[in-house]
């Protein structure tokens, strides 16, 4: 949910508000993630190539977080710079270290970060949701495809209302 990706991540900003309400209200852990670049020919790799390093970098305007959300002083902040949160981060040890089974995914991009990111989890044993509405990318067929394949092998697809129905109860 960062400037660079600011198309994509405005249309959804207040199902993702929501859901950080929610979880905020029910005690529940807010981890946001940051993509991010000092230098792409050093910490770049096949992904600058990939997107012809056209890339966030770090500190820059496009690397900060949209201004419809706004993480809390005592909220962790993955800075990453691949599409997995899991990648080269303390995440893992945080969420075990917390006692974190069970993890929400969203944002953008649907089929790039978050459907790497719930495979990531999945893979380490967390139960992954994923809210349809509370994530975006590219075009429809890319999102809904992204969707259907997590909801296949690796996460419990839903909506923003209804994780939050679920932090309430």
């Amino acid at each position: 949910m960062q400037e660079f990706f600011k198309k994509f991540a405005v249309p959804i900003a207040g199902e993702v508000a929501g859901l950080v309400k929610a979880a905020r209200a029910a005690g529940r852990p807010v981890i946001w993630t940051r993509h991010g670049h000092h230098d792409l020919k050093v910490d770049g790799g096949v992904l600058a190539a990939w997107w012809d390093y056209k890339l966030s970098m770090y500190g820059s305007p496009d690397w900060q977080i949209i201004s419809q959300l706004t993480p809390d002083e005592d909220e962790m902040i993955i800075e990453k710079t691949r599409y997995s949160a899991f990648y080269g981060t303390e995440l893992e040890d945080h969420l075990h270290a917390l006692g974190v089974t069970d993890i929400v995914i969203c944002g953008v991009m649907t089929n790039c970060c978050c459907e790497t990111n719930a495979r990531d989890a999945f893979v380490r044993d967390f139960n992954v949701f994923v809210p349809c509405d509370a994530t975006a990318t590219h075009n429809e067929d890319l999102h809904i495809s992204s969707l259907k394949g997590m909801a296949y092998s690796c996460a419990r697809v839903t909506s923003a209302e209804k994780l939050e129905a679920a932090f309430a109860g």
